[in-house]
């Protein structure tokens, strides 16, 4: 496992504490006004997303790996409704901010 603190996007590696540490102002402090989120190639309702997926049921990641941009993840992600699953996480970053989050299985 990577621990968050050695991903290598920094914009990217603030996300992932602020998911594993339940902080869910930091991460919105990290997305772009109109940031998009898409889940499985779906695009979801951001926030109704993040609240249900994460923040109220405990998200947290295990990063596997990542790619040389620091930009796209693999990693064991594990919440209380639906356990653990591998999951990929790819983000594209603007600015210092993400405007783009996929997430879907591995």
């Amino acid at each position: 496992m990577i621990p968050a603190a050695e991903l290598t996007d920094p914009t990217v590696r603030s996300l992932v504490a602020a998911i594993n540490d339940g902080d869910r102002a930091a991460f919105l402090g990290l997305l772009t006004p109109d940031a998009v989120l898409t889940d499985d190639g779906s695009q979801r309702d951001l926030e109704d997303w993040i609240d249900r997926e994460i923040f109220t049921v405990n998200g947290h990641l295990d990063v596997e790996s990542q790619s040389a941009d620091g930009r796209s993840l693999v990693a064991a992600y594990r919440n209380d409704t639906w356990g653990q699953m591998r999951t990929s996480w790819s983000f594209t970053v603007v600015d210092g901010k993400v405007s783009l989050l996929a997430t879907g299985q591995a």
